[in-house]
């Protein structure tokens, strides 16, 4: 819970939870009159003008290769590489925007989905949208309350906003065309991923499985807002038609992987589909990945055992009716949040008979193993480990894991790898056709996984089913954390999806690294999470350039000319799923950064700014107290309640305040009042007395103290 003087932008600790979804109402606005010739984007355009001297969706082009055909900057030049100009965010939450480049013009989000229109030349504001989102729906946000982007077409700019709804911009003049809901906004729903334009068709599909709701992807008109079609990924609780076109798909392979009993029945099941959405030209299909499970644990969402389709699944469908096609599971009866929503990329590989090109689909979802498939048909090609695991041994020849026993865990915990963060998280990884390399940002970060005793499903909680605080001390100093932060690894690999191995792997000192560019130009563009912008050699990961951000630099870059010059361009800011919940306090400098849009071109000479955010003063604000059973007590409940959005061991990232050092932690009066009365709720921090006694909260702040006087090492009583 949040819980000390609250900025402005700060908002929420993230919990809610439970239920089953159906459909969507529609708010729509006025018509106002469309710009005329601006922003003329259709799918020819995206598709034979992308890759170029624009960056016009998300992924670079409709087979989300994040390659660009532009080579004024490369190799030989790379290391002149200078600031051409920044604009900032106006917030310190998280920041995962791809910026989108079109007629000069760069639409980038921020936090609480607020579109920003600049002069992609100069970086001059030309407007700004917010959406003005009650930051009460924070809480519903797993992973911050970020978006990564727009979509642009027919003159529109079209924003996911994160309490769930879908909204189309002039995109000239940053005036509202039109808004539909497309959540039942009393779940706990939200949006954090770009919209894709096809056919004049807008593709969105949503977050929530954390807590408990039903996932789909839906396609609305382009100009209207209406629903075109919706593809559910988990079957309603009675495994009735719907009327949607997932129906078929239901009746032919997805109602008898479940069973009739279970969480899902009443949550929902999860199955979000909350980043990567796919254009497939050839096949005229969409694909796109499939979330974890609601809860977690199997056990607790289905007992019978099955797999759970479709869930951590990738899956194509008619791009013009949704009808299903084909599918593909990673995971099957995931139990681990182990999500295949990372990003698909489409290419054509010497895969065929006497090696002739075959269009393949690839994805390094979070278990950890690099999948190749075919395009047209989902036909499983291979699929090998890319980091190091122990949840399975490998996969059989029909793709599906060869688990580890040990990995369905009861109520003994059991060290996992990939922990919940997977082994390849959200940040794009990209494709270069002209070294035939995939570009993955990985990663090592373990967890226990054991199940909750408490388990009980909660209407506005985490319903994970696991069980947080297994294996966690009740007070642990500060270097019981740098000792975890020390295990963790991040590194950029350069896969080779032919030979099916790493042809190079540079290692980073943290674990969170950044979405990756490739560019005709040889290079390999990685933001990482200690603020450094690098550019690797294509062939060989030979470190080339690098340049200070002053902030975590997680964000997909993107490439593109103007008037002769290339720029390269990132957005910046630490936040989301690893700073709040296993940021472990990384450098105050980065940590607490107004998010920016910085943007490189050769013989730059701007600098960048400072945040120009005061420092927490690092000291308990009151008397430890307590019994060490009450702060144990405490520890339990933090866990469960709190360590997402405020960190494990209550040693937060800097992204929300840190409770150790909170004033209101100080006093037993004020810590009431915002955790069980509300009173910071328009702030985000809502009231969390549906799930804590005031007892239990009081138990909670007991143990906040004791850490900040562990980490002190200062003496109180107890």
């Amino acid at each position: 819970m949040n819980i000390s003087t609250w900025r402005s932008w700060a908002a929420p600790a993230l919990l809610a939870g439970s239920a089953l979804l159906l459909a969507a109402c529609g708010d729509r606005q006025p018509q106002i009159a469309e710009p005329e010739g601006f922003a003329a984007v259709d799918t020819a355009r995206i598709s034979t003008a992308s890759g170029g001297d624009e960056w016009l969706t998300y992924g670079g082009t409709y087979d989300e290769q994040r390659h660009s055909k532009l080579a004024l900057i490369n190799k030989d030049n790379v290391n002149q590489l200078g600031v051409a100009w920044t604009y900032d965010l106006a917030t310190n939450r998280g920041v995962e925007s791809t910026p989108i480049v079109v007629d000069g013009t760069m639409y980038v989000t921020s936090a609480w989905s607020v579109v920003y229109a600049l002069d992609a030349k100069t970086g001059a504001e030309k407007w700004v949208y917010d959406p003005e989102v009650d930051k009460a729906v924070g809480v519903k946000a797993c992973c911050d309350v970020v978006n990564r982007g727009v979509a642009v077409y027919d003159g529109k700019v079209y924003v996911g906003v994160i309490d769930g709804r879908l909204e189309a911009l002039n995109a000239e003049t940053g005036e509202k065309v039109w808004s539909t809901v497309t959540v039942d906004q009393s779940k706990p729903y939200t949006i954090t991923g770009a919209p894709r334009a096809v056919n004049g068709k807008i593709l969105i599909g949503n977050g929530g499985a954390e807590l408990g709701v039903r996932g789909y992807l839906s396609a609305y008109d382009s100009s209207s807002g209406d629903l075109v079609w919706r593809f559910y990924t988990v079957p309603n609780p009675l495994k009735q038609p719907d009327g949607a076109a997932s129906d078929d798909a239901f009746v032919k392979v997805g109602n008898v992987t479940w069973g009739d009993e279970g969480a899902w029945t009443t949550d929902g099941g999860g199955g979000t589909v909350w980043d990567s959405i796919v254009y497939d030209e050839v096949n005229d299909q969409i694909i796109f990945g499939v979330g974890n499970g609601s809860p977690w644990n199997r056990t607790f969402r289905d007992p019978s055992g099955g797999d759970n389709l479709f869930l951590s699944s990738i899956v194509a469908v008619d791009a013009t009716t949704g009808a299903y096609k084909w599918h593909f599971q990673t995971t099957p009866g995931d139990n681990w949040d182990y999500t295949a929503t990372q990003t698909i990329i489409l290419a054509d590989l010497p895969l065929g008979e006497n090696g002739a090109a075959r269009r393949v689909a690839m994805q390094a979802p979070k278990n950890g193993f690099f999948y190749v498939l075919d395009a047209a048909t989902g036909q499983f090609l291979s699929g090998d480990a890319f980091g190091p695991m122990n949840w399975a041994t490998g996969l059989d020849e029909n793709g599906r894991p060869i688990e580890n026993p040990e990995a369905r865990y009861g109520k003994a915990p059991f060290q996992q790898l990939p922990g919940p963060l997977g082994a390849h998280n959200w940040q794009p990884m990209a494709f270069s056709p002209d070294t035939g390399l995939a570009y993955i940002p990985a990663q090592e970060i373990p967890q226990a996984y054991a199940e909750d005793p408490r388990f009980t499903s909660r209407p506005t909680g985490w319903n994970t089913g696991i069980d947080f605080s297994a294996g966690v001390p009740p007070i642990a100093p500060p270097e019981v954390a740098k000792m975890l932060r020390s295990t963790l690894k991040g590194r950029l690999i350069g896969w080779d999806p032919v030979a099916r191995a790493a042809r190079w792997s540079v290692e980073h000192e943290n674990a969170w690294n950044g979405g990756v560019l490739s560019t005709a130009g040889g290079l390999v563009f990685q933001g990482k999470l200690n603020g450094d912008f690098v550019a690797y050699n294509a062939e060989t990961g030979e470190k080339l350039w690098s340049h200070p951000l002053k902030a975590g630099g997680a964000s997909g870059p993107g490439t593109y000319m103007i008037d002769g010059e290339q720029y390269v361009t990132i957005t910046t800011g630490w936040g989301s799923a690893f700073a709040l919940a296993a940021g472990f306090g990384y450098d105050d400098k980065v940590a607490s950064s107004v998010g920016k849009v910085v943007t490189f071109k050769i013989g730059g000479t701007q600098e960048i700014a400072d945040s120009g955010l005061t420092p927490i003063e690092k000291t308990p604000k009151g008397e430890a107290f307590g019994s060490a059973a009450l702060i144990e007590q405490g520890s339990v409940h933090f866990a469960r309640n709190c360590a997402v959005c405020h960190g494990p061991l209550a040693v937060s990232s800097g992204v929300l305040p840190d409770l150790r050092w909170s004033a209101i932690a100080g006093n037993k009066d004020a810590w009431k009042g915002v955790v069980i009365d509300g009173n910071l709720a328009a702030n985000g921090m809502v009231s969390f007395a549906d799930y804590l006694t005031p007892d239990e909260a009081e138990a909670i702040r007991a143990y906040v103290l004791a850490q900040a006087y562990a980490a002190g090492n200062q003496s109180g009583g107890q």
